[in-house]
């Protein structure tokens, strides 16, 4: 038997010929189409995704909320160590951006470097500035005769909120609602 007769065999075929529905009733798919009596699923143009639950309540809202979310205001350093920063230096550089993505180690900056304490130092009197660094980095870099700059604050303070006594206080003694002076 040759090999381009296998699909003329009725028993052997490459696509199963799709089911013609609403093609009267003694076709077993005939009159409703295999979509049963009325209701959303009956209904043309209108999908029910997996998800839908008919109305109930959905699974993702009655789970309680856990955790705490802070992606808006996270921030995203590039971390290097300070093993890293071994053979792509010598002895006196400034370690900025700009030399780590020249020497390969930083390929995008997002909210600037980090650099860690890992591993061991060989190279001496580096000018290190970076966004933040670790204690053990730092003492590291620092032992060696080098510096570390830190451009991003270590503690940032934080926004206090409003006193509204002291607001009510001060209303009070300006006579009223008035404008701040």
């Amino acid at each position: 038997m040759d090999l381009k007769t296998l699909n003329a065999l009725p028993s052997i075929r490459k696509k199963k010929p799709r089911k013609r529905v609403g093609r009267g009733t003694g076709s077993g798919t005939g009159k409703t189409a295999g979509r049963g009596h009325k209701g959303q699923g009956q209904r043309s143009g209108r999908k029910i995704l997996d998800y839908y639950e008919g109305g109930q309540m959905p699974l993702q809202r009655r789970m309680p909320k856990r955790g705490f979310k802070n992606a808006l205001f996270r921030r995203d350093f590039v971390v290097i160590n300070v093993a890293d920063l071994n053979g792509r230096f010598s002895d006196g550089d400034a370690v900025t951006h700009e030399s780590l993505r020249k020497v390969g180690l930083v390929k995008e900056l997002r909210d600037g470097v980090k650099l860690l304490g890992d591993g061991e130092l060989t190279v001496k009197n580096l000018e290190v500035t970076v966004a933040r660094a670790s204690k053990s980095a730092i003492a590291k870099v620092e032992a060696l005769g080098g510096s570390v700059t830190q451009t991003v604050e270590v503690n940032r303070p934080r926004r206090r909120k409003k006193d509204w006594a002291a607001e009510a206080r001060r209303l009070r003694e300006q006579g009223g609602k008035g404008k701040k002076k």
